[in-house]
C-alpha cells in the first residue's frame, strides 16, 4: 500500500495531464452544513498554511510586511470591538430595563423617560427619610384615581403591575416567535455546544441578536423570575460573530471563530456582573472547549474593553458596573465557617433539586401539548407570577434590586425595613459598625416576608427557566440563596446578641460589638446556590468578589462553593447547562466526563456484523454516476477512499458535501464531463481507453492523512482523541484493512447506552 504510487510509476509520456479541479479553489468546498461538526484538524491546518504563506511572502516586499502586519493585529482590533458593542449594548439594557421596571409602578411627570430613582434625584422636596417619595413621581393610582391611600388605589396599582406586567411577557414572547425563534432562553448550552465545534446557523446571526436584545428588556421588565446574565453572554458572542464577518481570517476558518466566541462568551460575563477577571475564567471553566493561551490575553482585554465602556455609559448612575455592589468592614470570624458550610449543604442540595425538576419541566413541555402553545404559557406564568409577587414588597421588586438590599450591611442611616432593629445607645462614632441590636418588630416581618418570597422563587424559577422568552439562570439562583443566606445571618445575629455568654460566641463577640453581618451570609448563600446550580467553582468565587469588592471574604465564598459542588455533584453529576445540553440531543462530548468502561473500537464501530458493508469509494474505479448514485442513496457525511473494493486498503476520506460541489462545478466548468465520466483519487491518471469521455480528478479534496485507530484500541482512549482533536470521525482498520468508521455520534450514543439511557436521544431534533 504504501508503495502504491511507486507502482503506478511516473506518468507515461502522450498522456495528458488532467485540470485538477483543485489548482484554483471551488467555492463551497472546505465548508460546512447546517447542524454538522467542523474538522478541528482541518480548519486549523487550513490556518497554518495561511500563516505560512503570508510569513513566506512578508520577505518579498514591503507591502507584503504591512500586510502581515495587519493580519497580526486583526486578532487585537476584533477584540476591540467586540468589547466596545457588547459594553455600549448591556448599558443600553441595563437602562432601558430599570426605567421600564418602574414603568409597572407608576410615571415620571418631569419626563416619561426617567425612572423613579433618576426623577426622584432631580426633585428639591425629597426629604431624606422618605427618598422614594417625591411630588415628581406619580404612581397609577394617584394618576387615575387622584390618591395613593385606600383600598382602591391598592388595587388600581395591582391591576396596572398586572397589565404592565402581560403586556412586556406577550411583546417579548410574540417577537421571539415571529422573527428569532433562537432568540429563547439563556443561550450558554448552545454557545457551548457551537464552541464544542457544531454549527447552528443563525444561532448567533443579526436577526438573534436584534431580537435577544429587545426581548430580553421585556422579559426582565415583566417582573419573571430571570436574569439578564446568560443572556448577555448570547449576546456577546452574537456581536463576535457578526463582527467576524468583517476579517477574511475570521469568516473562513470555522476554528479561529470559535476562538473569537470563546474571549466574547468572556464579555459577557464581564459586561453581567462588572467582572472582566471572572469572565475569562469563566470562559476558560464554563463554556470554551478549546482555548490556546492567544485567546486567554484576547478574552482579557475584550473583557477589559467591555467593561470600561459599560463604566463610562454608567447604567446605574453610582459608578458601579452593578447593582449590588456592596462593602462590609467587620472581619468574620473562624466559627462563622459551620453557619458558611451548612449554607454550601443548602445551595448543594437546591441546586440538584432545581436541575431534576427544571428538566422534568422542559421534558413535560417538549413532549405534551404544552410546547404546542409558547405565548399561552408565558402569559399564564407571568399573570401567576404577578399576582403572587405584587403583596410582598420583596418580590414586587426587582430581583436585582431584592439581592442588592439583601447584601447591603445596615448602617445607621438605612430605612429598610430589614434596617429597622431596636434602638440602642450607639456609643461608636462610626456609621459603620453598628453593634449587634435586637431585632425590632419590622424586621420580623421582613422575616417572614423573606420566608414566603424564599418558597415562592424556588417554585416558580422552575417553570420560568426555558420558556421561549430570553431567561437567565444567575440572578434567580443568587436571589433563592441570598434569601436564605440573610434568614440564617439574622438568626446568627440574635443569637449572638442574646447569647454571647454561649461557648460558640465566647471569647469574641462581646456585648455591644459587631460581630455578626448578615449581608456576608447573603452573599455566601448567594455563590452557594449558583454554585449548586451551574457547578462553576474558581470562576464563581472570582466574580462574586468582583462584584461585592469583599476581597477579605475569599475564604467563606470558597468554603460555601466547594461544599455546595460537592453536595450537588453528590446528588446529581451534572450541572443545569450539561442537563439541557442532553435534554436537547445537541452532539456535545462533555469534556468533564470519564469514560469508565471496559469496550473497544470494534464494540462502537459502524458497519456492525448484521448491517450492510461500510459505503466507500475506490480511488480509481469509479464513474460519475455510480459516486452520484452512492451520494443519493445514503446520508453519510463523508466516506473513505480504498484502492479497491477487494483489497480494502485505504488511501484517504471524502467529505460528501466537497464531492457533491466538486462534481457539479466540473460539469459546469470542464468539457466533456457525463455520467460515465471516471473519477480518479490518484497522483497520475492512467492513459485512457481513446473515445472514452475526459475523466475527473479529484484527489485535491480528499484528505490524504485520515485518524485511524485499530479495531483493538480500547474506547477510552479513541473518546480521548476525540475530546482533544475535536474529530468528527475515525477510521477503523485491521492489519492496515479498513474495517469500519466510528462518528461522534456513534461515541455519544455508546455513552448513552452504557449508561443505561435511550440511545436515540442523542440525536439533535
Amino acid at each position: 500500500f504504501f508503495n502504491f504510487k511507486g507502482i503506478i510509476g511516473d506518468r507515461p509520456n502522450g498522456v495528458p495531464k488532467l485540470m485538477d479541479l483543485l489548482d484554483e479553489p471551488v467555492p463551497g468546498v472546505g465548508t460546512y452544513e447546517d447542524f454538522n461538526t467542523i474538522d478541528w484538524v482541518r480548519e486549523k491546518s487550513k490556518d497554518r498554511d495561511r500563516h505560512r504563506e503570508i510569513a513566506t511572502k512578508s520577505k518579498e516586499s514591503t507591502l507584503a510586511l504591512m500586510k502581515s502586519i495587519s493580519d497580526a493585529f486583526s486578532g487585537w482590533l476584533l477584540m476591540l470591538l467586540v468589547g466596545l458593542m457588547a459594553g455600549a449594548l448591556a448599558g443600553g439594557i441595563d437602562i432601558s430595563a430599570h426605567w421600564m421596571t418602574d414603568l409597572k409602578e407608576g410615571v415620571c411627570l418631569n419626563g416619561f423617560w426617567f425612572n423613579h430613582e433618576h426623577c426622584c434625584w432631580n426633585s428639591n422636596e425629597t426629604t431624606f427619610q422618605e427618598r422614594d417619595k417625591c411630588p415628581n413621581w406619580k404612581s397609577w393610582a394617584e394618576l387615575i384615581v387622584g390618591t395613593n391611600d385606600g383600598p382602591f388605589a391598592y388595587i388600581m396599582n395591582y391591576v396596572m403591575y398586572v397589565c404592565w406586567a402581560l403586556l412586556f411577557s406577550f411583546l417579548a414572547v410574540s417577537l421571539v416567535r415571529a422573527f428569532a425563534p433562537y432568540a429563547c432562553g439563556s443561550g450558554i448550552p448552545e454557545i457551548k455546544t457551537i464552541l464544542s465545534g457544531f454549527i447552528i446557523r443563525g444561532y448567533l446571526g443579526k436577526w438573534t441578536l436584534m431580537i435577544k436584545t429587545i426581548t430580553l428588556v421585556l422579559a426582565v421588565s415583566s417582573g419573571l423570575s430571570l436574569g439578564k446574565e446568560g443572556p448577555l453572554v448570547h449576546v456577546a458572542c452574537c456581536c463576535g460573530n457578526i463582527l467576524c464577518h468583517l476579517f477574511t481570517k475570521y469568516r473562513r476558518n470555522e476554528a479561529k471563530r470559535r476562538e473569537v466566541l470563546s474571549a466574547a462568551a468572556a464579555v459577557g460575563v464581564s459586561v453581567a456582573f462588572g467582572a472582566p477577571i471572572g469572565g475569562v475564567l469563566f470562559s476558560l471553566e464554563e463554556v470554551s472547549y478549546y482555548f490556546p493561551l492567544k485567546t486567554l490575553w484576547r478574552s482579557f482585554f475584550a473583557a477589559l474593553v467591555a467593561a470600561f465602556t459599560l463604566r463610562s455609559i454608567n447604567p446605574f448612575g453610582n459608578s458601579r458596573l452593578v447593582l449590588f455592589y456592596v462593602e462590609f468592614h467587620s472581619p468574620w470570624h473562624l466559627l462563622e465557617l459551620i453557619p458558611f458550610v451548612l449554607l454550601g449543604i443548602f445551595g448543594g442540595i437546591w441546586g440538584a433539586f432545581f436541575i431534576r425538576a427544571n428538566i422534568a419541566w422542559c421534558r413535560r413541555r417538549k413532549t405534551t401539548w404544552l410546547g404546542h402553545y409558547p405565548v399561552l404559557e408565558v402569559l399564564v406564568v407571568t399573570a401567576v407570577t404577578a399576582l403572587l409577587a405584587f403583596p410582598n414588597s420583596y418580590t414586587r421588586m426587582s430581583t436585582s434590586e431584592l439581592i442588592s438590599e439583601l447584601f447591603n450591611d445596615c448602617g445607621l442611616l438605612d430605612s429598610s425595613q430589614l434596617c429597622n432593629y431596636a434602638n440602642v445607645s450607639v456609643t461608636k462614632s462610626s456609621s459603620d459598625a453598628l453593634p449587634d441590636r435586637p431585632a425590632g418588630q419590622d424586621v420580623y416581618t421582613a422575616m417572614w416576608q423573606l420566608s414566603l418570597a424564599l418558597v415562592f422563587k424556588m417554585l416558580i424559577t422552575v417553570v420560568t427557566f426555558g420558556m421561549k422568552v430570553p431567561s437567565g439562570l444567575f440572578i434567580p439562583s443568587m436571589a433563592v440563596g441570598a434569601i436564605a443566606g440573610r434568614l440564617l445571618g439574622v438568626g446568627m445575629e440574635q443569637l449572638a446578641y442574646y447569647h454571647h455568654d454561649w461557648v460558640i460566641f465566647r471569647g469574641w463577640c462581646s456585648p455591644g460589638a459587631d460581630c455578626i453581618t448578615p449581608g456576608l451570609y447573603a452573599m455566601v448563600g448567594a455563590t452557594a446556590c449558583l454554585g449548586g446550580v451551574t457547578r462553576m467553582t474558581v470562576s464563581l468565587v472570582v466574580i462574586m468578589f468582583e462584584l461585592t469588592g469583599g476581597l477579605e471574604y475569599i475564604v467563606p465564598l470558597m468554603a460555601a462553593t466547594m461544599t455546595s459542588k460537592w453536595v450537588a455533584d453528590a446528588l446529581g453529576r451534572e450541572g443545569i447547562y450539561e442537563a439541557h445540553i442532553r435534554l436537547n440531543g445537541y452532539p456535545f462530548l462533555e469534556p468533564k466526563e470519564e469514560f469508565s468502561h471496559k469496550t473497544l473500537a470494534m464494540d462502537v464501530m459502524r458497519p456492525r456484523r448484521s448491517d450492510p458493508p461500510l459505503s466507500v469509494i475506490t480511488q480509481d474505479g469509479m464513474s460519475v454516476e455510480e459516486v452520484e448514485s452512492l451520494i443519493a442513496e445514503t446520508s453519510y457525511s463523508g466516506f473513505p477512499v480504498v484502492v479497491s473494493h477487494e483489497s480494502q486498503r485505504l488511501v484517504g476520506f471524502v467529505q460528501r458535501r466537497d464531492l457533491v460541489i466538486s462534481i457539479e462545478n466540473a460539469r459546469q466548468r470542464q468539457e466533456g464531463v457525463v455520467s460515465a465520466s471516471r473519477i480518479f483519487f490518484t497522483e497520475y491518471t492512467p492513459p485512457q481507453p481513446p473515445n472514452s469521455p475526459p475523466p475527473l480528478k479529484l484527489r485535491g479534496i480528499m484528505d490524504l492523512s485520515p485518524f485511524t485507530v485499530t479495531d483493538h484500541t480500547a474506547m477510552d482512549i479513541v473518546v480521548d482523541i476525540f475530546r482533544k482533536l475535536g474529530l468528527r470521525q475515525c477510521l477503523v482498520t485491521h492489519n492496515g484493512r479498513l474495517l469500519g468508521i466510528i462518528t461522534k455520534k456513534d461515541i455519544l450514543k455508546h455513552m448513552a447506552q452504557m449508561a443505561n439511557r435511550d440511545p436515540d436521544s442523542i440525536l439533535f431534533n
